[in-house]
């Protein structure tokens, strides 16, 4: 809701693996309609932050609010009603190879128990340039067309906040910017976005469109 102070708040948040520190003392506030780059080398634990970010993975110390909600205080139903509000793009997108595209990517809203508006897939579909691969299988598509089903899956059910793991890592410059401007279009629109990335050009060129 608009009334949301913040989107996802971290207060202190440290996380830990076989008794190492992989973040420490990590505190942030994404607010609605902000855009922000998480940047480092591989890693680094940017995934790592991200899992956070949507409950995937649990603090070992500090705290962490999904929406004004305490995240150490949810139950599982908890989380995957907040999830709904999140969407989330990773490097390697899985699809289900046996149904077509538009199918794919209208999977959220059959999960979720919500009825496939057909005209908001196609219009969404045309969005990122993909109306003519509707029927496609998802093995013929290439590199950057999957990156953007990818995009148009984590929308379809209008979240507040996109989440965005290295999703130009496996395209090319041109696929990135491409994608890069559909990130930015959504955060026009009042979309709050985290994008990881060791891609410093890129962020670079954001700058202008940001």
């Amino acid at each position: 809701p608009p009334g949301d102070a913040e989107v996802i708040e971290f207060q202190d948040v440290s996380l830990g693996y076989a008794g190492k520190d992989l973040l420490s003392g990590v505190t942030l506030k994404l607010v609605p309609g902000s855009f922000h780059f998480l940047t480092g080398p591989s890693g680094a634990g940017k995934t790592s932050l991200i899992k956070l970010c949507y409950g995937e993975l649990a603090v070992s110390a500090g705290r962490i609010e999904l929406f004004g909600e305490d995240q150490a205080n949810m139950a599982r139903d908890d989380i995957a009603r907040l999830r709904r509000r999140i969407g989330i793009v990773h490097q390697d997108c899985q699809f289900l190879d046996h149904l077509p595209l538009d199918e794919n990517v209208a999977l959220p809203m059959r999960i979720a128990g919500l009825e496939t508006d057909e005209q908001a897939l196609y219009e969404l579909l045309a969005w990122v340039g993909l109306s003519g691969r509707a029927t496609a299988l998802p093995p013929s598509l290439s590199g950057g067309e999957r990156q953007r089903a990818a995009l148009a899956r984590a929308v379809i059910n209008s979240p507040d906040i996109i989440l965005a793991d290295e999703p130009t890592g496996n395209i090319d410059w041109d696929m990135s910017l491409r994608l890069l401007r559909l990130l930015t279009e959504l955060n026009r629109m009042g979309k709050t976005v985290l994008m990881a990335t060791h891609d410093l050009n890129l962020i670079r060129a954001a700058k202008s469109q940001v």
